[in-house]
């Protein structure tokens, strides 16, 4: 997965672009953010939970969470998880 490129690709788009690991077992339950935010898993095992539904998510799929949606994620393995977050730099525009 190129990291480079998907940097570019979500500066292109307006979105900030940060890496998070996490342990195995790490919740993050009922969060929300004020804007738009885009979510990536890189590596390991992650679940979503948004709008009562919950998946497991492939690495490289793309998520949008939109603004003000309360979501958790869960690193659902052994191992630990690699995964991509942005947020809308500008919502108005």
């Amino acid at each position: 997965m190129d990291l480079d490129k998907i940097k570019k690709d979500w500066a292109s788009r307006g979105f900030s672009f940060d890496v998070w690991n996490d342990p195995p077992g790490r919740v993050w339950k009922n969060y929300h953010h004020e804007t738009d935010e885009l979510f990536m898993v890189v590596a390991g095992r992650v679940e979503l939970e948004m709008n009562n539904e919950s998946r497991l998510l492939v690495p490289g799929e793309e998520v949008l969470i939109p603004a003000r949606t309360y979501h958790s994620v869960y690193t659902s393995s052994d191992r630990p998880s690699k995964w991509l977050y942005g947020y809308k730099l500008n919502p108005n525009k």
